[in-house]
């Protein structure tokens, strides 16, 4: 045998080595739990064929409490580069087959290394998280590490998308790099990301609590709106991302890949999906997929603050995110959460050069001394700062009510929309014209003989002067009352003639949102 054929062999043994994670043993027990191991999680995910990894064969420094000696395969993480789709992404997964997914300093420094080369390199980042928490064994270290990993999220943001995938436990101060990050994907019954355990609960206050209803997937779905995407297996869960890494561009001075223009499905009849009632709910949705190309619409958190509707789909081949006020949940009125919800997603679309299109429908500000106290003034601000702060194409349609300051929240032309379109339906006014009426000509009402009929005629009295999209249209707050059947065809107009659109602001170093 040739010394060439000799150190090769010894790369190949070396290598399936350091490839064998924690053991047959412990990969079996990932596996029980509904798991894939590490490297079998990033080759469902990447292109078939085009995963490299890099640092295979790095070993941890750590000499105290048993430490020296021991061998941790790749100390349990796997990094490297590939590609989704034909594009490259850098990526990292911990292993919890090997001590547990612990973070250490060389663990750390594998994570910042890819997290380097993403931002250099100018590629999105995914990472895997599945890990028990700092290696306790190294001290401060670990601490030191998870620090070096969040100071590198913040610098990355707004360069390049940043995704976290949470296929297992994600606890401590851990659970603040995904927090950093754009889009957080869960699992159901595999994800769980928390603060402080239900250990420390326990002991603190003496409360029995479980894993699932403390920091579950739907927990974090439905309730807290710290994730983005759920879903039901690990498989799906891939799809969701190579969905979502198709619409939004590899960094922030490109603009996503155009697609192939197909026209929305014919059951969609944009005309005939919201009904002339204001006061009749229907799902905003639908008129989206009435815009979009093949009637397609990638929704980003579905199942929280669902009195708003955000997501991303493309007209005439071109990614847009939409904001949609949802008439179906809460009439579809703003409050702390949907703000919050909006106005992120809002900056995510501007900082990655994603036209936005707003569909209102809304009766204004959920009224009530809960959102008060919950700081609905501090929330709802939010909203205004990020559609005034953001500088791509802006494009609102009104579909039918658009009341107080839910009208100017909503993308208004005085928060700097390029084109604002309203339908026949619209209602465009202080407040709606029943409540309106109510105080305007409650001295003639309360008069009156026949006290309804007198306030049905001032309601109508009112929508004629003031609720309709004719008032706002005369002042040049709405460029054009618009047929419904033909949004599509304005909005295509508009993203064509704003696509070069440039805008100066003031020279400052940033601006001081109502966090």
């Amino acid at each position: 045998m040739s010394l060439l054929s000799r150190k090769i062999s010894e790369l190949q043994e070396r290598t399936a080595k350091a490839t064998q994670g924690g053991g047959e043993s412990a990969i079996a027990k990932q596996i029980a739990m509904g798991k894939l191991p590490a490297r079998e999680r990033i080759n469902q995910l990447l292109d078939h064929g085009s995963f490299f990894e890099y640092d295979l064969f790095i070993e941890h420094e750590a000499r105290e409490f048993g430490m020296e000696g021991k061998s941790l395969a790749g100390d349990g993480v796997v990094i490297g580069t590939g590609t989704i789709n034909g594009k490259p992404v850098a990526i990292y997964a911990q292993d919890f087959t090997v001590a547990g997914g612990s973070l250490g300093m060389m663990h750390a420094r594998k994570i910042t290394k890819i997290m380097d080369y993403a931002l250099r390199m100018r590629i999105p980042l995914i990472g895997i998280n599945d890990s028990g928490g700092a290696r306790i064994q190294e001290g401060v270290n670990s601490l030191a590490g998870y620090g070096e990993i969040f100071f590198r999220n913040t610098m990355a943001s707004g360069v390049i998308p940043q995704l976290s995938v949470i296929l297992g436990p994600c606890a401590g101060g851990a659970v603040y790099s995904p927090a950093l990050t754009d889009y957080v994907f869960v699992v159901d019954k595999i994800s769980k990301m928390f603060i402080t355990g239900p250990e420390v609960i326990k002991s603190v206050l003496g409360e029995e609590i479980d894993m699932e209803s403390l920091g579950g997937a739907r927990v974090h779905s439905e309730i807290t709106g710290n994730a983005h995407f759920f879903a039901k297996s690990e498989t799906e869960c891939f799809q969701q991302i190579k969905t979502l890494l198709d619409y939004i561009p590899a960094h922030n001075e490109c603009k996503a890949t155009k697609g192939k223009v197909v026209a929305p499905d014919k059951k969609f009849k944009v005309e005939k999906i919201v009904p002339v009632d204001p006061t009749s709910p229907y799902d905003v949705r639908d008129v989206i997929r009435a815009i979009t190309d093949g009637s397609e619409f990638f929704e980003v958190q579905e199942m929280w603050a669902a009195n708003i509707v955000i997501g991303y789909g493309r007209i005439d081949g071109r990614t847009v995110g939409f904001v949609a006020n949802q008439p179906l949940v809460l009439a579809g009125v703003l409050d702390c959460d949907s703000s919050d919800k909006a106005a992120r997603f809002i900056r995510y679309c501007d900082a990655f050069n994603i036209p936005i299109v707003t569909l209102e429908d809304m009766p204004g500000y959920l009224p009530g001394i809960d959102q008060e106290h919950a700081g609905v003034i501090r929330h709802g601000a939010k909203l205004l700062y990020a559609y005034s702060e953001a500088s791509v194409p802006k494009f609102t349609v009104i579909l039918r009510k658009a009341y107080g300051g839910g009208y100017i929240a909503m993308n208004s032309r005085h928060l700097r929309a390029d084109f604002v379109f309203a339908w026949p339906t619209a209602e465009i006014a202080v407040m709606g014209p029943e409540g309106a009426a109510n105080i305007i000509f409650r001295k003639e009402i309360m008069e009156a003989e026949d006290s309804d009929a007198m306030r049905k005629q001032k309601v109508e009295e009112y929508k004629q002067k003031f609720a309709n999209p004719y008032v706002a249209a005369a002042k040049g707050y709405i460029d054009s009352v618009i047929n419904p059947a033909e949004t599509r065809k304005y909005l295509i107009h508009a993203l064509e003639v704003s696509s070069d659109k440039v805008v100066k602001r003031p020279n400052k170093k940033h601006g001081i949102p109502p966090f």
